[in-house]
């Protein structure tokens, strides 16, 4: 079911900002269509900027401009003394929004929270499996089931989360997108009615923005929620008008049709950057784009024929293909940005006459494989089918046959991670959290296989690693740890690691606000739009 939402031309242009002089209306030219509004089930930052952000609150949230965690939902915390145990007090009299198709009769209490960690957590719960072929892939990749004991109501404004083993990214992740915390109150009278199925589709939270309504691959619109706990939002309206075409949301942003717009095509910058009517962010990424290999797939199964191909590409041609400088070529699997980045990691040299003896070495000849690029513009990938072509190139040369296949993006995110996917598939990341566990083990854990873990790669020695270091308090030594999983990822060689871009973000030059965030989240509840 979708709800879709009429809307006059005129709302997208530039006739309608000039007369709203009544209300305030931020036009955002975002990049694609959400996958639903449940949180809780995606990873794709499209979606949390659709969902998680302007609707919803998590019980942390990262402080504007960084990656530390701070008070939202939860006004203070307590943490046992061996780790396992934490208990959360909540901030009291928070409204949930009042929409048209819901009227909330109470705050939030202990119970919204119990509900929206419980049902990712727990297969017998009667949420678990509410969207046909849904997964919480967020909470699996991170091993939360297995994690999280138990989560308790104390009181109405006290939860208490017990884990069975200490987690040192723990605060980190439950202020990430997926651990939003939903109405439980609602969810209830959804099941009442037999519509489960709508608390994807017409959500409600706490959040700085109420949804107003969703038409398909056009238009999202929201409105300031005049309930919002936090400090009100400057604008009355938000608008997402989704324009994948990175050229066609840089033509609506210089005729005024929208405010702000993520992800421009490299060769504009510096246009953007000399035009007197708009203004350029920019800061590193924290980020990576990589090729991943099916590692349970014949002849992707075997190391060294991963480290073949990995050294048959050319990543400084995509990077100034797709980047023009904007990015440089990626070594490991983190960002160099981050703290336990091993420096002394050797790469793969592009070297074409080793990738061929290489390959004949370990009896592979007239290889033909898939290379799938996403349809979409990502920070860490402007545009994924310009550098598969060229790894279609470089891979003819070393007698590989290549065949680009592409798909829409909520299917293509879907279907990369089936178990028996051919090929490899061009994927990327922006770290969520800050810490090295959101991309060693988020992204190539053993329990992210079917999930996050594109490469299907389960590897013990890694993953004990990955695993020891999240249970280890001291981050000198939890650098240790994660420079040795650098080590292994290296030498087994599951994804060809292709850069980490340097995040752009422009806007006219009357926006004011904005904070650039290092997580490459797309907030505005704190925007303003010059008269």
């Amino acid at each position: 079911m979708k709800y879709k939402l009429t809307l006059a031309a005129a709302l997208l242009s530039a006739t309608f900002f000039a007369g709203a002089a009544s209300a305030k209306t931020f036009v955002f030219c975002s990049e694609g269509s959400p996958e639903g509004f449940d949180p809780g089930l995606y990873t794709a930052g499209t979606t949390f900027d659709a969902s998680a952000h302007p609707i919803y609150n998590r019980l942390l949230e990262f402080k504007p401009g960084t990656t530390q965690p701070e008070a939202a939902l939860a006004q203070s915390w307590e943490l046992s003394a061996d780790g396992t145990v934490y208990t959360f007090k909540l901030r009291p009299n928070v409204k949930f929004q009042t929409t048209d198709f819901f009227t909330p009769t109470r705050s939030l209490n202990a119970d919204d929270v119990v509900f929206s960690i419980g049902r990712q957590i727990d297969e017998k719960n009667a949420w678990n499996k509410y969207i046909s072929g849904g997964t919480w892939e967020y909470a699996d990749g991170m091993g939360f089931p297995k994690l999280i004991k138990s989560i308790e109501k104390v009181d109405d404004l006290t939860v208490k989360v017990t884990l069975n083993r200490p987690e040192a990214p723990f605060l980190a992740n439950l202020a990430m997108p997926f651990a939003s915390i939903m109405s439980k109150e609602y969810a209830d009278s959804l099941e009442k009615d037999g519509k489960k199925e709508q608390l994807n589709q017409m959500p409600v939270g706490t959040g700085p923005f109420t949804f107003v309504g969703y038409q398909q691959d056009a238009v999202i619109r929201y409105k300031k929620n005049a309930d919002y706990w936090g400090t009100a939002p400057k604008i009355d309206d938000l608008v997402f008008a989704i324009t994948t075409d990175a050229a066609v949301r840089y033509q609506k942003l210089k005729a005024g049709e929208c405010h702000l717009m993520p992800y421009p095509n490299a060769a504009d910058v510096e246009s953007m950057k000399s035009d007197k009517n708009l203004k350029v962010l920019e800061q590193e990424g924290l980020n990576i784009a990589y090729l991943a290999y099916n590692t349970t797939v014949a002849p992707f199964d075997k190391p060294e024929v991963r480290k073949a191909l990995n050294k048959a590409i050319n990543k400084k041609a995509i990077v100034d293909a797709v980047f023009q400088g904007m990015a440089t070529p990626a070594v490991n699997p983190i960002p160099p940005t981050m703290w336990s980045y091993n420096k002394d990691t050797k790469d793969d040299t592009y070297d074409l006459d080793a990738a061929k003896k290489m390959l004949a070495d370990a009896g592979v000849k007239d290889l033909s494989m898939k290379v799938w690029a996403m349809p979409v513009s990502r920070p860490y990938m402007l545009n994924a089918r310009r550098a598969a072509e060229i790894m279609q190139d470089d891979f003819a040369k070393i007698g590989v046959k290549v065949e680009i296949v592409s798909y829409e993006w909520a299917e293509y995110l879907q279907r990369s991670k089936d178990k028996n996917r051919d090929g490899a598939a061009i994927m990327g990341w922006t770290g969520d959290n800050g810490d090295p566990d959101n991309f060693l083990d988020t992204l190539l854990g053993c329990d992210a296989v079917g999930g996050n873990n594109r490469a299907q790669w389960c590897n013990k020695e890694f993953d004990d690693l990955v695993k020891k270091a999240k249970v280890t308090p001291d981050q000198a030594e939890r650098t240790k740890l994660y420079e040795q999983a650098q080590v292994i990822f290296k030498k087994d060689a599951p994804w060809a690691t292709i850069d980490h871009s340097l995040a752009v973000v422009p806007m006219t030059k009357g926006v004011t606000g904005f904070t650039q965030s290092p997580l490459g989240d797309f907030t505005f509840e704190a925007v303003d739009i010059a008269e």
